[in-house]
């Protein structure tokens, strides 16, 4: 018969959160932990999820609610309302592991057990593999997950689905089955249909070979991880990449900074992203604009300025803005623009308009296209783009710059950064000053 002491070193007194379905796999661990809970004397808490998407969820949970009643376990319980992500699965997992990581906090426990076996973790690998990782993702899962003032354990990673339906059989275990795990239109399930049984007609105890391969990727990955984590160190900065350090780097550590600036940027939804996206940073690392960017899942970009990349939230969506200036203007850029008496300065954050040479009001916009300013000091016009790209300005930056031009559309002044041809010396003769705060 199979035990939880088996796989798995239990110490007197340990207090273990455990997540449970109410499944064939849950129960079985549920069991397996209460045919030890007196002689380790374990304070043992049922964590329970109503996913609220199927008409049997109400029943499952109070079949469990009754059942830790009469077992005298403490049952912990909550229901998802509503979902906002596009990912299902990928929402669900969050919402569980927020849940059960508070239940270890209320209950100040030092483990957190699943019921994830060793089917479900052939099935990540081999997804894992098909959709593209690195050697961590392509690991699967760990056996055990220091949390730091907890554990993560999946102590029935050793068995196979078969061997846990058993055991409920020969336990007498009620369980209930949810019915869109035969459905074909998620992933994970085709795989369990189709590819795990000729798997194991090759070879009985193949699951025990995925958890061999899982495990030497993960010390593989160890080493690995030093190496990139010491790269991290030389590449950078304000949590950018510096790209001409980066490019000094080894391509597969190079692959593996940007798994880790994913992982960071987006936690628990990295199951998003794959190889491809990091081939579509790298080209876009490689290309030779200056300013650049790809769109990554959940509206996130890879950005690329001049020698910088950083993943942001989407905000390059242009804020276009036209301000009829009196004497002060508030900008989307956290500055402004204001009308003063006097000032000493002679910097482009300073300009001295004559009223006789332009044509009021003066506006405040963002570019447009074709946009020119005929350039103090030079004979003819110079593009605003160029102006930009001379300067260094962001992609992003550049869309919310603010232009000053007069009523009939002539660029007067870019704020910060160039003068036009009327701009006046502090010697000539002006009646406007304008200064860029």
């Amino acid at each position: 018969m199979l035990k939880i002491e088996d796989n798995f070193t239990i110490k007197l007194g340990d207090r273990i959160v455990i997540g449970c379905s109410t499944g064939p796999d849950s129960m079985a661990l549920l069991d397996m932990l209460m045919k030890v809970r007196e002689k380790y004397q374990l304070s043992l808490i049922v964590a329970h999820v109503n996913h609220n998407v199927r008409k049997e969820s109400q029943e499952e949970e109070q079949f469990l609610k009754k059942f830790c009643e009469e077992n005298e376990l403490l049952f912990e319980s909550m229901t998802i309302e509503e979902y906002g992500d596009d990912n299902f699965h990928n929402e669900a997992r969050n919402i569980r592991y927020n849940f059960f990581e508070m239940l270890v906090e209320k209950y100040d426990a030092n483990y957190l057990m699943t019921a994830h076996h060793g089917d479900d973790l052939m099935e990540t690998v081999l997804m894992r593999i098909v959709r593209g990782s690195n050697l961590s993702g392509y690991s699967g899962f760990k056996e055990v997950v220091d949390m730091g003032n907890y554990k993560i354990v999946r102590p029935l990673i050793h068995y196979t689905k078969e061997q846990l339906l058993n055991y409920d059989i020969e336990n007498n275990i009620k369980y209930y089955v949810d019915s869109s795990n035969n459905k074909d239109k998620y992933t994970r399930n085709r795989y369990r249909k189709y590819v795990l049984p000729f798997l194991k007609e090759e070879e009985e105890n193949v699951h025990l070979k995925f958890l061999k391969f899982s495990e030497n990727l993960i010390e593989a990955n160890k080493f690995i991880e030093k190496e990139r984590d010491k790269a991290i160190e030389r590449v950078f900065l304000d949590n950018k990449i510096v790209l001409n350090k980066f490019l000094l780097e080894e391509s597969y550590i190079q692959k593996e900074i940007l798994y880790y600036l994913l992982s960071e940027f987006y936690q628990d939804d990295l199951i998003l992203v794959n190889d491809k996206h990091i081939n579509l940073i790298l080209s876009l690392i490689n290309n030779k604009k200056a300013n650049s960017y790809v769109n990554l899942p959940n509206e996130v970009i890879a950005y690329k300025s001049y020698n910088m990349l950083e993943l942001k939230r989407d905000t390059l969506e242009i804020t276009s803005y036209e301000i009829e200036f009196d004497n002060y203007a508030s900008l989307p850029n956290g500055h402004s623009i204001e009308k003063v008496e006097e000032c000493s300065e002679n910097s482009n954050n300073i300009c001295r308009l004559n009223s006789e040479d332009v044509v009021l009001p003066l506006i405040v916009r963002t570019r447009k296209f074709g946009d020119k300013i005929k350039v103090k000091g030079l004979n003819g016009t110079k593009k605003v783009k160029e102006i930009f790209i001379d300067k260094k300005i962001a992609l992003e930056k550049r869309e919310i710059w603010p232009i000053v031009t007069d009523s009939k559309g002539n660029v007067v002044w870019i704020p910060g950064l160039k003068k036009s041809k009327f701009d006046k010396k502090k010697n000539e003769s002006y009646d406007i000053i304008l200064k860029y705060i």
